[in-house]
């Protein structure tokens, strides 16, 4: 049967301000092919290709590419796509360059002299890999994206590049196959489906507009997050892996006079990765499970319990009983996931699907949590799958499969609590875009600072603008205490507080309780159950890397709610998005001795001074 491949070609200027170029490159064994129609010694190639801008989205099109073979045959190895080249007008470009990595580096990074950034959608890591399929850079003038409108990930680079002691940024589609091909006479090689967009502002705008088309013309459909989604949360997690059952239930009376809503019970009930039945140390099994749940509900609260499916430790009970679930890889070795010192499960065997059924009903309906932790970089992506229990034509349809496993889980537990919460948290990685309709509640996913934090939310809010998005727990945030980034930005807020004492194992700690954490947490929920900024809509009126201090604005109910962020700010902020004919009441709505002022809508400048964040509520007065 003739193999159909796939190639993107995108060409665009830079906000108008380079010149369109529209370059690709097939690397074979017998030419290196940069023009088309390419002749050379008996070899022809022909380019067929149409660009068609969106109607009513404006500086979008979408692009359709074929190659014909009209000459002797040519074996092809890579394609290099899409390459676009522009010329900066300042020391620094802005990017996005959403792929994963166990470096868990920022979404958004300058771009500079001598930078360079592979971005490659498969694994980099035998456990991390997955992304959103498009990249976007930006000046102040505007930004460009290139990227795919196909409805499953696929495995391709997006590399950026700014060479040094060159005068220009470039970004490309690259994609190599698996094995060289040999393309006959007559043969085609149809192209993914791909986009050219110039933009205003930054990656928000890019990814806004790619999310959008993809839920009108690609079949994905977001969930809508339930009530239950914002509301604030406690992990168990300060007790870390030995937590106890008392432990749980004696922070419950705390909990609750704090205000939260749910518990997350976390890592270390389970006998292994794997073998997910409770350890030694619950040994009353369903029972000592049902314990904390009944304790939970007694409380007026609910509980997710953390799962990281899809991985199995070596030796345990299931993969001596089912060893047909392994992915295995083209060696027909495992794949490995390093976190867990756990091995990956196929994410599209049936006996994985059956096991997992087995699962979600021991957690939501004997042991009656009310929603799901999922957790785990390895759950972004895999490698291919060579195993005879995936029953798949192409074992590279693995990593594309594999969200209708978290399609299947979702179904699933929402069929036993019709109102559950399912959280997927791919630690440190950029997320599949394609993991986003299997959910109804994101996560800032391990963030290495509050700047991720802010920086994610910005990300979820432009793809998935009413998903319900959680900022993990305050601890990870710069000083630990960092509810300002969680609030100002629309995010639900979470801890992971320890009550009376620490369990006398924890190792990151000490994460203990203290009166004056205790007046914090008080001081935000107050704030946030207020004002309820989680359920907002996102504005996007600052470009990120070139408008000081960082800002993020979020409209609810009759206001609009900024939030600056610097290490330290004295001077002038504009305020955008207000009515030049109105005039607003500003007040420092978090501030200990909250100020109020006017503000003109015709001149929205204030004067500020500052240290780590300013947030400010303005409501008009007229």
């Amino acid at each position: 049967m003739r193999k159909l491949f796939y190639i993107i070609l995108v060409a665009a200027a830079f906000a108008a301000c380079a010149p369109r170029t529209d370059t690709e490159r097939l690397v074979c064994e017998e030419a290196d092919m940069q023009s088309f129609p390419f002749s050379e010694n008996g070899m022809r190639v022909v380019k067929h290709r149409t660009v068609t801008p969106v109607e009513g989205v404006e500086g979008l099109e979408v692009i359709e590419t074929y190659f014909v073979n009209e000459g002797k045959p040519v074996t092809v190895k890579a394609y290099e796509l899409c390459r676009t080249v522009v010329t900066p007008e300042d020391t620094v470009v802005w990017s996005l360059q959403p792929s994963s990595s166990a470096e868990r580096l920022d979404w958004v990074l300058p771009v500079t002299e001598g930078f360079s950034k592979e971005n490659y959608l498969g694994m980099n890591n035998t456990d991390y890999g997955g992304g959103i399929p498009m990249v976007d850079i930006w000046q102040r003038n505007g930004g460009i994206a290139i990227g795919l409108f196909e409805p499953v990930l696929k495995m391709i680079s997006m590399p950026v590049e700014w060479k040094r002691y060159g005068k220009q940024v470039s970004m490309a589609l690259r994609y190599t196959l698996p094995e060289p091909v040999t393309l006959a006479a007559g043969d085609t090689m149809q192209c993914f489906k791909a986009f050219r967009l110039t933009h205003k502002g930054d990656y928000f705008n890019a990814l806004r507009v790619f999310s959008q088309y993809m839920q009108t013309h690609e079949n994905i459909h977001m969930q809508p997050s339930e009530d239950e989604s914002f509301e604030p949360v406690w992990c168990a997690w300060g007790y870390e892996r030995t937590f106890t059952i008392d432990e749980v239930v004696g922070t419950l009376d705390k909990v609750t006079e704090l205000g939260f809503k749910w518990v997350d019970v976390d890592d270390g009930y389970q006998i292994a990765e794997g073998d997910w039945k409770t350890n030694s140390r619950f040994p009353g099994g369903d029972k000592d499970m049902r314990r904390i749940t009944n304790a939970v509900h007694s409380h007026g609260l609910k509980a997710k319990l953390w799962w990281a499916p899809l991985a199995a430790d070596p030796g345990t009970q299931i993969l001596k009983e089912h060893p047909e679930m392994l992915l295995r890889t083209a060696e027909w070795a495992p794949e490995f996931i390093t976190w867990w010192d756990s091995w990956y499960l196929s994410p599209v065997s049936q006996a994985t699907d059956a096991y997992t059924s087995d699962l979600l009903k021991m957690f939501l309906d004997t042991w009656n949590f009310d929603g799901l932790k999922i957790d785990g970089q390895h759950l972004n992506c895999c490698m291919p799958d060579y195993g005879e229990t995936a029953e798949l034509d192409d074992p590279w349809e693995a990593p594309e499969k594999m969200p209708v496993y978290f399609e299947k889980v979702y179904q699933q537990a929402r069929a036993y609590k019709p109102h559950a919460v399912v959280q997927v948290c791919p630690c440190g990685c950029a997320v599949n875009y394609f993991l986003l309709p299997h959910i109804n509640q994101a996560v800032a996913s391990d963030p290495m600072s509050s700047r991720q934090v802010r920086m994610k939310r910005k990300a979820y809010a432009a793809m998935t603008p009413d998903l319900a998005y959680y900022g993990d727990h305050v601890e990870l945030t710069d000083g630990g205490t960092d509810f300002a980034s969680q609030i100002g930005t629309g995010s639900v807020i979470g801890t992971k507080f320890t009550y009376p004492a620490d369990n006398p194992d924890v190792t990151d700690g000490p994460f203990v309780l203290t009166p004056e954490k205790e007046a914090l947490i008080r001081k935000w929920m107050a704030i946030y159950k207020e004002h309820d900024l989680a359920r907002g809509e996102y504005l996007n009126l600052y470009t990120w890397g070139f408008d000081y201090p960082e800002a993020h604005v979020i409209r609810q109910h009759d206001a609009l709610y900024y939030a600056f962020y610097a290490d330290t700010f004295d001077g002038t902020i504009e305020l955008r998005g207000l009515e030049a004919d109105k005039h607003y009441t500003a007040v420092e709505y978090t501030a200990d001795e909250p100020k109020q002022y006017d503000v003109d809508g015709a001149h929205p400048f204030i004067e500020a001074k500052f240290e780590k964040n300013y947030l400010l509520q303005l409501k008009p007065t007229d």
